[in-house]
């Protein structure tokens, strides 16, 4: 079943935090399945994370390595039927149009779940299960 995974996944598995927080551990367990897809978008929004040192604050060659890692996994571009495909979800749910833009991202790449701790956890977005894969049963 395909995944979509969303920027804070990929923010918590590059955190070099000593000892190695819960996110972090679960994050780089995640990113070891082999039906997960990214968008453009997402890279994107990790290289701002990866490059502030208030966050990530990872050198141009360490970013560099994580990104190149998360290559391997299909990688959507954003196109004009993805934006207007996100706007009819921010008019119908009322989220972020940057949330948005994953959701319509994750149905075009055909994925089921959608791995993020920005949504409501078990909802359903036009198929599209959320997963919070940080939230404690």
């Amino acid at each position: 079943m395909n995944a979509f995974v969303d920027t804070n996944i990929l923010v918590y598995a590059a955190d070099k935090s000593s000892p190695i927080p819960r996110k972090t551990r679960i994050a780089r367990e995640l990113l070891l399945q082999a039906d997960l897809h990214l968008s453009v978008q997402v890279l994107n929004e990790f290289t701002v994370n990866a490059r502030n040192p208030n966050k990530l604050n990872l050198g141009f060659e360490e970013e560099l390595r994580w990104i190149e890692s998360l290559l391997h996994y299909p990688v959507h571009s954003l196109t004009v039927t993805i934006y207007l495909r996100a706007r009819s979800f921010q008019q119908k749910y009322g989220l972020s149009h940057w949330d948005c833009l994953i959701l319509a991202s994750a149905e075009n790449a055909a994925c089921q779940r959608l791995y993020s701790e920005d949504l409501n956890r078990d909802q359903r977005y036009e198929g599209i299960e959320v997963i919070n894969p940080f939230e404690v049963p």
